[in-house]
């Protein structure tokens, strides 16, 4: 066993990739799973709050594309689930571990959006944001993980820039479409820093995945670049980041900001967010009413092999 982890953190430091039939250590693989499986589920619950506006969407070229981007949320879970079940986890184990609450997935989707300019928040700040971890991720040590990120990344960058839009033609629109989007920007701003996860020295998984190479850079980093690019693009438009300890650094080159309210976060990530409940119920329902689907391709699949 000493001389398997050996050679698996050889391989590791040598920069070269883990694959499925490769030996791991148990610690590796449970982390795995718990990492793309959160993924995974934040893709697909992640669905609603936007899935919520594709019926009432300003014109149908926003419909179109909202719903071009609602199915790429549909489909980057579909990768994900796939890595997963790579690690011998089945597609069903991972379903029950979302829909009992003993897998999580990330707290942004439990807030709710109130208005469409909330769908372009989601799009800059929340796909902003998961574009900074992803790019990061396609260097990761395992295999599967990091091609699935190849494409997802591809097209998170395509929901970024539609999500950018739609700040920008409101911010320069009327009053009142200024005000939308800059309260938009007021809710969706903490829970997007929150969405890196807690300060590194405060994270029980952090030292693994460092070692592992699953994560190649630490929540903090990650923050802050994503941070400094928010800002700059946040002027362009004429928006206000709603945090007044903001500012630039001269000596670190980066902007310093106020402190994050981790008890919000740690109270949503628990389960008692906004629609933390509401969201959970809905893909249970889905779930068992879009079963005979599932029922039907299966016992089609059999009578295709005989």
């Amino acid at each position: 066993m000493i001389k398997q982890e050996k050679e698996f953190q050889d391989k590791i430091d040598a920069d070269l990739t883990i694959e499925p039939k490769d030996w791991m250590p148990d610690k590796y693989r449970l982390h795995l799973i718990r990492q793309i499986s959160q993924h995974a589920h934040s893709e697909i619950i992640g669905m609603q709050p936007e899935g919520n506006w594709i019926t009432r969407a300003p014109s149908l070229r926003a419909k179109m594309v909202l719903i071009a981007k609602v199915q790429d949320e549909a489909g980057h879970g579909l990768y994900l689930y796939s890595a997963c079940e790579s690690l011998g986890i089945t597609r069903d184990e991972l379903i029950d571990q979302l829909q009992t609450g003993k897998a999580k997935y990330s707290n942004i989707f439990n807030y709710p959006t109130l208005s469409w300019a909330d769908i372009g928040a989601i799009g800059w700040l929340v796909d902003g944001a998961a574009i900074v971890n992803q790019q990061s991720l396609r260097g990761t040590s395992y295999g599967p993980y990091a091609r699935a990120m190849v494409r997802i990344c591809r097209e998170e960058s395509f929901h970024q820039r539609q999500g950018y839009e739609i700040m920008s033609k409101m911010s320069n629109g009327t009053k009142e479409q200024q005000q939308m989007a800059q309260d938009a920007l007021n809710r969706w701003w903490w829970p997007s820093l929150m969405m890196f996860g807690p300060h590194d020295a405060d994270s029980a998984h952090s030292s693994n995945a460092m070692k592992w190479k699953i994560k190649r850079e630490t929540n903090d980093a990650l923050r802050q670049i994503f941070l400094d690019r928010t800002v700059k693009q946040a002027d362009l438009i004429g928006l206000t980041i709603p945090d007044p300890d903001l500012k630039w650094n001269e000596k670190t080159k980066h902007y310093d900001f106020g402190k994050i309210d981790w008890d919000e976060f740690w109270k949503v990530v628990e389960g008692n967010g906004f629609c933390n409940k509401e969201r959970i119920a809905n893909h249970i329902k889905a779930h068992k009413e879009g079963i005979w689907v599932k029922q039907a391709a299966l016992a089609y699949a059999k009578k295709m092999e005989n």
